[in-house]
């Protein structure tokens, strides 16, 4: 049995000259590079909700059973030495009253460190909670988890302060229009995280890099974008990677000026998948799945305004593999959004993502449990997945909104699929942008950081089971099969 390498290349050349792409197929968007060292950089591993009443039939109450408990396996990803020496010694050492993840402590280390009172009202108190309740009754968090999740939750409070701050003293940022963005969204590992970043080459298109996303206030100006101190600042910061994850970026690329990925964004309504792709959260997974998603696209909006305000672009490239379940409140806050959905084989997507997400949640804490984590990525993917569908069949006069972007044609000739967009969408597709987006894809090639190891069995996915499972999928948008058997 040979392992399944890096998911990009196998297929063919990405840019249709021979140029290998890096990217595995999803971007690390949500959680690993903010001011607290992890938190809005990682991406759409966790984002996707139950089928209920999906295409194949009911299937809610499975949310509440999936990793109830988390047995102990061994620490499959790789761990900086340095981690597990300060593991071992917090264990020895017990701290966990000390650093317990207390509303009001956190709230009032935002406000101290900051200056600031005002949240911006009091909605996000009640999904904070559960969260920080989730985190933990749920998480087991090691030492380092819970060092990190603190210092992410604070700085998530911190940005949102300031971005509240801004808006007092310059009302004129909720002004902005956002017209006509186009979200990007699907499977994760299908491609999205490539196209977004291929999109994102356009000089006339804005999207949010993960610098400004970590690093929000002041709002950025166009003037001193690309050299804006706030850049540098987030490099080093990104370096903390290599130490949290040393197989990040064998299976992930993320720099300060790549695009960053909704959830870090949605993250600061803390109704957001972002959590969940790094955590073991399930009753916050099980509250999120049934809430309201309305504020958290709301909030979005507000991000972008004040991103836009001095550094505007034509139109918005945006992505999350989360914006699956949530497709009614995007369109609801975005009523001329344009969206793309990426496709890929399922059984080169499960078990990818799967290692993924362990990757991410490995550092957090010491109990996982391959098989379970399996189940767990395939349950809540084939419930996004049906969850999409159903919002398109019930939604047939939005279907031109919609265009459908098959992973073996776009690694193919990834440009011809960029045109094949921009027409759809009635946009220009200038030469300059054309020569940015052959030259963005040459510089990154192909496991250019080394090379992600994976099979189906090790998650205990049965080949054929599989296939069965997300039939329904791959009838309905005709996903062609790779090889993997």
């Amino acid at each position: 049995m040979s392992p399944v390498k890096r998911d990009v290349g196998d297929v063919g050349d990405v840019g249709g000259a021979g140029s290998d792409f890096t990217f595995e197929g999803e971007k690390v968007a949500g959680n690993t590079n903010e001011s607290g060292i992890l938190s809005g950089t990682t991406t759409g591993s966790g984002g996707g909700e139950p089928a209920r009443g999906d295409v194949r039939g009911e299937r809610g109450s499975r949310a509440v059973s999936i990793g109830k408990t988390v047995r102990e396996a061994t620490a499959f990803p790789k761990r900086h030495p340095l981690l597990s020496a300060v593991n071992s010694l917090a264990r020895m050492f017990p701290c966990n009253g000390l650093m317990r993840l207390d509303e009001d402590r956190l709230l009032a280390r935002a406000r101290r460190t900051t200056g600031l009172v005002d949240f911006g009202g009091d909605s996000f108190r009640e999904p904070f909670r559960i969260l920080l309740g989730s985190l933990e009754a749920d998480a087991q968090l090691n030492f380092i988890g819970r060092v990190c999740v603190r210092n992410d939750i604070v700085r998530t409070l911190r940005n949102r302060l300031r971005l509240v701050e801004d808006v007092k003293r310059h009302p004129e940022i909720s002004g902005e229009v956002i017209r006509r963005p186009l979200f990007i969204t699907g499977l994760p590992r299908t491609g999205s995280t490539f196209l977004h970043a291929l999109l994102a080459q356009d000089p006339a298109a804005r999207s949010p890099q993960v610098w400004e996303v970590m690093h929000p206030s002041p709002p950025p100006e166009k003037a001193a974008y690309g050299t804006d101190p706030r850049i540098a600042r987030t490099e080093k910061e990104l370096r903390w990677i290599d130490v949290l994850m040393p197989d990040f970026n064998t299976v992930h690329l993320i720099e300060a000026t790549l695009p960053q990925e909704c959830i870090a964004i949605t993250g600061l309504s803390f109704i957001s998948y972002v959590f969940d792709s790094m955590y073991y959260v399930y009753s916050y997974r099980n509250w999120l799945d049934r809430a309201d998603k309305r504020p958290a696209y709301e909030w979005h909006r507000k991000f972008l305004q004040h991103l836009q305000w001095r550094c505007p672009g034509t139109h918005w490239v945006l992505k999350a593999p989360s914006h699956l379940v949530s497709l009614d409140a995007l369109l609801q806050v975005y009523p001329d959004a344009g969206i793309i959905m990426t496709h890929r084989d399922p059984l080169k997507v499960m078990p990818s993502c799967t290692s993924f997400t362990a990757v991410l949640r490995g550092a957090f804490t010491d109990r996982l449990d391959k098989a379970q984590l399996g189940e767990e990525v395939k349950w809540r993917w084939e419930g996004s997945a049906a969850s999409a569908i159903r919002f398109r069949e019930e939604h047939p006069a939005l279907r031109n909104r919609f265009f459908d972007v098959g992973y073996v044609d776009l690694v193919r000739d990834s440009v011809a699929m960029v045109r094949r967009i921009y027409d759809h969408f009635g946009m220009q597709l200038t030469p300059e942008a054309e020569e940015a987006m052959r030259a963005f894809a040459g510089r990154h090639r192909m496991n250019k950081h080394g090379v992600h190891h994976y099979t189906l069995e090790e998650f205990g996915f049965d080949p054929d089971a599989l296939a069965r499972c997300f039939r329904f999928y791959t009838d309905y948008f005709d996903v062609m099969p790779e090889t993997h058997r």
